[in-house]
């Protein structure tokens, strides 16, 4: 984790450069460091809600499609806002999205413990917590990799995006237990207070660029002058989706991309843990089962990325696809009031599915879309959210509707295998054909993050 390298001085920049030494740790990693511990604390964000869904019931005696309500737009809003996450970032400044990201996300949990009404939550914890953990996450994390990194940027954005599932693995156990020991009220506090903890780390440590502190980016051999805030960013991402939604291949991807949201976020992350409690099972064991997904989240993840290197993506997709709808039609028959061997099956073999998806649509983003790839990619991810939004709410309508979940997992089953044919039907991008109508040979990297890295 040490620069050898020796600094030159930009002409254009009077900030000295500090030569890095063999014994110096580059500035690079603490900026590494703070971005992971907080992208660890957005999973916590992100993982309440699920553990909601009955206190609210009994409490206020809300449906659960009026609590799902706010869980999609949570979601919706954290998918709608990657494409302009960075470009906000390019234009006021890393520290200052994140840092005013945190406060809003603390502000949205905390007035949670004073709402009466159900418009309070979805205001609360549907607009302010989606639109601050929306501002942070994937785009913030390519966003620190590309510009504090030259080298090792896949070790650090895997990390970075293993940060996520490490989050709900240590999470999801103490907010289940805090539920269910003490009410839903403090586990609300704690993600208030885990926000506003990260803040000062994030105002004294994180920094914009390496040359605020007049370093190089780790790895690099000369000096990167930072450059001038970037305006023009959010017009370029909605000319570049203008110019997607005219081709084929984009309403493909965007729709299995949305069934692949609709089937973990949507669904599982939200709806299991209630689901498992209606049929006896403790919270907490049931939010420990779901803890277990993101650890083998990061395997098949890691795993679906080296297939992808060596088979079509087309294929993968297909059979991650079918694979998941099979795993969700045995559901409902899995579901007890104890952890049983075959649940467990289920939990590793969903964990290994779970965003086993990502690096083959990512591939077939950049076949299909070349330079634009990074922000059509930025709006499939969109997708993603949408609907993982519609299913969190549909899945508690019919909760309420007809008294159990199960038709909620043999319906996103039915989808599964559906995205799975659609995968299949992709096009092929014949060698020198042009990537996209209209594509600009400007770079993409800075505006949506996730698929820089």
């Amino acid at each position: 984790m040490t620069q050898t390298t020796e600094a030159a001085q930009a002409p254009e920049d009077s900030r000295p450069v500090r030569p890095a030494t063999s014994h110096r740790i580059h500035r690079a990693w603490f900026v590494a460091a703070v971005t992971f511990v907080t992208i660890i604390g957005a999973a916590a964000f992100r993982s309440l809600p699920g553990l909601l869904i009955d206190p609210l019931h009994e409490e206020f005696h809300w449906s659960r499609g009026t609590i799902g309500a706010a869980v999609s737009i949570n979601l919706a809003l954290y998918g709608l806002t990657a494409p302009f996450a960075a470009a906000l970032m390019d234009r006021f400044g890393i520290r200052r999205v994140v840092a005013v990201a945190l406060t809003v996300i603390a502000v949205g949990s905390g007035l949670t413990v004073w709402m009466t009404a159900a418009w309070q939550l979805l205001l609360c914890w549907g607009l302010l917590v989606g639109l601050g953990s929306g501002s942070m996450a994937l785009a913030f994390a390519a966003t620190v990799t590309n510009r504090w990194f030259a080298g090792r940027k896949g070790l650090v954005t895997g990390i970075l995006t293993a940060a996520s599932a490490s989050g709900q693995l240590i999470f999801l156990p103490l907010l289940s237990w805090i539920v269910t020991e003490h009410d839903w009220r403090p586990a609300a506090v704690t993600v208030s207070l885990a926000a506003l903890a990260v803040v000062p780390f994030v105002w004294l440590l994180l920094r914009d660029h390496p040359a605020d502190v007049g370093q190089m980016p780790y790895g690099a051999t000369e000096f990167v002058p930072k450059p001038e805030p970037v305006r023009g960013a959010a017009r370029r991402a909605v000319a570049v989706l203008f110019s997607a939604v005219r081709t084929g291949p984009f309403w493909l991807l965007a729709g299995t991309f949305a069934i692949c949201g609709a089937s973990t976020n949507g669904l599982v992350q939200t709806h299991f843990v209630p689901a498992a409690h209606d049929h006896g099972m403790p919270i907490t064991a049931a939010a420990s089962l779901l803890a277990v997904v993101g650890v083998f989240d990061v395997i098949g993840t890691i795993a679906s990325g080296w297939f992808t290197d060596r088979f079509e993506p087309r294929r993968l997709l297909a059979v991650y696809y079918a694979l998941r709808g099979i795993s969700l039609l045995f559901l409902p028959m899995l579901l007890a009031p104890a952890v049983h061997p075959p649940m467990i099956f289920f939990i590793v073999f969903y964990g290994l599915d779970w965003v086993a998806t990502v690096p083959p649509t990512l591939a077939l983003c950049r076949e299909q879309y070349g330079e634009d790839s990074a922000i059509v990619f930025g709006w499939v991810l969109a997708s993603h959210q949408v609907g993982a939004a519609l299913v969190a709410f549909l899945g508690g309508v019919a909760r309420d509707r007809f008294g159990s979940y199960d038709v909620v997992w043999y319906a996103s089953g039915a989808l599964c295998a559906a995205a799975a044919l659609m995968a299949l039907v992709i096009r092929r991008r014949r060698p020198g054909s042009p990537v996209s109508p209209g594509a600009s040979a400007a770079s993409a990297a800075s505006v949506v993050g996730p698929a820089a890295a």
